[in-house]
């Protein structure tokens, strides 16, 4: 799996964008597909974002 910043991944009905990448963190915005001008900000490791993201797909 290749993240990239600006990526915009949909798991269910969540959506959840790379807002900056680093080599072992990874800062994304969540947002609500009614309000996509929103959302809420959260720093996570790599591995957890991963997780996180798994069975997700990349929205183009």
């Amino acid at each position: 799996m290749k993240l990239h910043q600006n990526q915009l991944w949909r798991r269910g009905t969540d959506l959840y964008r790379i807002v900056h990448l680093e080599r072992l963190s990874v800062d994304y915005k969540k947002i609500d597909p009614q309000h996509p001008d929103g959302g809420t900000h959260h720093q996570v490791s790599k591995k957890e974002f991963c997780r996180l993201i798994k069975g997700a797909v990349v929205e183009k």
